[in-house]
């Protein structure tokens, strides 16, 4: 199979910078090649992606998101047969719609099964969202609503303030994509592919969520294929059943080194809902569970984090199951934190492409999660 990045952005916005950085850590031990049209940025300095084993493949006539969507789709199937790349990046022109490119890519990935659009992402100036918007709307908006993730440039010259003012104008055209805003010098190149590529940290908790949910329904089909051939009457099938579910309730918090206590939500069952909801067993588990979920620049302290995430025992959130975040520290550096009920932990770490936190749980009152963490 062969990737198919796009890198978009206006001239100036800093996609040669961000595509060195790629090439040097995190796409080492990739065959790659670069398509680029005559207004690209790259080819000034065609010299270091040549030294790097990057085949360059110029589009000499025009813009490909416009007038060649035809030739384009030509080069792409000529570099596809000659290079057999693991991965192409393709970056158009900087005052194309990035719209046109998707589709002229999509089209070619028709019809050749091995190709795979991966990523379609737009650089951004942090300095000049609002001038921008203001003077090429049609242009710039559609760059920054048609984007799977937005990287911000030169975020470091802006104050925080002005930073969380971008973010904001930035989230109105595209409230769905990733929006890198630490500088890229904090940052290592596989965590910004890792961004590019992965889906969200609300994503990420939901399908391990869904997958522990499973495994505890496939547990359950077990328990109970094997009492059909224990026993004879259904009523004693039913309450060996619930002897064995509380067994399973016990272990789990064995293994999570919990407690045993009351909880005014249930108790809670391997799979991570509690016991008032097991009638959903047959259903799947976004039924079950609800999530909300937050990118944010804002700086939290650890003591202040610390009490936000004992508060989520209280209640007046929801009934929280998992809460999971990253997110910058106001003493400087990173704070990553895990919540279960009763438990949790925040310790430093690396830095993450921007700060985003995500609660997991039954009934959850967002407008009230948004208050205690003050977004």
């Amino acid at each position: 199979m062969t990737k198919i990045d796009i890198f978009s952005g206006f001239l100036g916005a800093g996609k040669t910078t961000l595509i060195k950085k790629l090439l040097a850590e995190a796409y080492q031990d990739e065959k790659l090649v670069l398509i680029e049209n005559e207004f690209g940025e790259i080819s000034v300095d065609g010299g270091f992606l040549k030294e790097t084993g990057v085949e360059i493949s110029e589009m000499s006539s025009g813009c490909i998101c416009c007038s060649l969507v035809g030739d384009f789709g030509d080069a792409l199937k000529k570099v596809l047969s000659q290079f057999h790349p693991d991965r192409i990046l393709i970056e158009p022109s900087g005052v194309g719609k990035l719209s046109d490119v998707i589709v002229a890519v999509q089209n070619v990935a028709d019809q050749e099964p091995e190709l795979h659009l991966n990523s379609f992402v737009t650089v951004v100036d942090a300095s000049k969202v609002k001038g921008y918007m203001k003077n090429f709307g049609e242009f710039y908006n559609n760059q920054v609503e048609s984007a799977g993730t937005l990287i911000l440039s030169r975020t470091q010259n802006l104050s925080q303030d002005r930073l969380e003012q971008m973010v904001a104008l930035l989230r109105e055209k595209n409230p769905k994509a990733a929006i890198i805003t630490t500088p890229w010098d904090d940052l290592d190149g596989k965590t910004i592919l890792a961004a590019m590529e992965k889906p969200s940290l609300e994503e990420e908790m939901l399908a391990h969520m869904r997958a522990e949910h499973e495994a505890h329904e496939a547990e359950h089909h077990h328990h109970h294929h094997d009492h059909d051939h224990e026993e004879g009457e259904e009523h004693e099938h039913h309450h060996h059943h619930e002897h064995d579910h509380e067994e399973e309730h016990r272990h789990h918090h064995h293994d999570h080194d919990h407690e045993e206590h009351d909880h005014d939500h249930g108790e809670e069952c391997a799979c991570g809902c509690h016991d008032h909801d097991h009638h959903h067993h047959h259903h799947d588990a976004d039924e079950v569970f609800t999530s909300w979920g937050r990118e944010t620049v804002k700086p939290f302290d650890k003591a202040e984090l610390e009490k936000m995430l004992a508060e989520l025992d209280i209640g007046e959130c929801g009934a929280i199951l998992r809460a999971k975040g990253i997110v910058r520290s106001a003493a400087g550096g990173w704070l990553h934190f895990d919540y279960v009920p009763e438990e949790w932990s925040v310790r430093e770490g690396p830095a993450d492409f921007t700060g985003r936190l995500c609660v997991i749980g039954a009934d959850l009152k967002e407008d009230k999660l948004a208050a205690l963490f003050g977004l």
